[in-house]
């Protein structure tokens, strides 16, 4: 997935943004909350995810556990480490997480979500 490719698809999901941060880390937030992140050539791309999906991705040796966010179950891998589709969804299901997350009033105040 090029840069673009992933940069569009995050900000695609409804009230998502881009913040920099750490540096010239590019950061996927939905209402202050980060869902995914990556450096700014996106050689390495990192997202929250299920305790299922951590366990099989990091077992795979598709990604390894995250840095500082291993124990919130984030991973980081390459952006060719899984097809684009494949990706897509696991970045979305990272947004899903997080938005269910949120309390109500804030998911409320938020464009919805079909997720």
């Amino acid at each position: 997935m090029t840069p673009a490719a992933f940069r569009k698809h995050c900000l695609s999901l409804p009230g998502a943004e881009c913040v920099q941060q750490w540096g010239d880390d590019q950061v996927y937030k939905i209402a202050g909350k980060m869902f995914a992140a990556t450096d700014a050539a996106c050689t390495k791309i990192s997202f929250k995810c299920s305790d299922e999906a951590f366990h099989v991705l990091t077992e795979s040796g598709a990604a390894r556990p995250a840095a500082y966010l291993a124990r919130a179950k984030w991973v980081t891998l390459t952006p060719k480490a899984l097809p684009p589709g494949e990706l897509k969804a696991r970045i979305t299901q990272a947004y899903a997480i997080v938005h269910a997350g949120l309390t109500r009033k804030v998911q409320a105040s938020l464009p919805p979500f079909a997720g």
